[in-house]
């Protein structure tokens, strides 16, 4: 299920319809993955403290990275896939604006 080079969203903020997999940044430097169809409207609800229970104590955090998939099943598998990442992956992943391991 890799992803095709256009199927790749990173380092710019993306609306509309379709499935999204992110990694932000949080204020203590800590990394958070979730899901999302509006990754504008998730990173404003992290930071209003009505995101993950996670972030809510980790505020503000800012995008460092996502990817839009066709299917919510695509998608969900690829959180799963990249919150099993030791943290120096995921920052790999971040850094290299590779495609997705999967």
């Amino acid at each position: 299920m890799a992803m095709s080079e256009d199927e790749t969203v990173l380092g710019e903020e993306q609306t509309g319809t379709g499935h999204f997999v992110y990694i932000v940044r949080c204020a203590d430097g800590s990394l958070y993955t979730g899901y999302a169809r509006d990754v504008t409207r998730r990173i404003k609800a992290h930071n209003q403290g009505r995101g993950g229970h996670y972030t809510r104590s980790h505020r503000p955090v800012t995008l460092a990275a996502h990817w839009r998939f066709s299917t919510k099943r695509e998608a969900l598998q690829t959180e799963y896939r990249i919150k099993r990442l030791s943290r120096p992956q995921k920052l790999l992943l971040i850094e290299q604006r590779a495609p997705l391991p999967l």
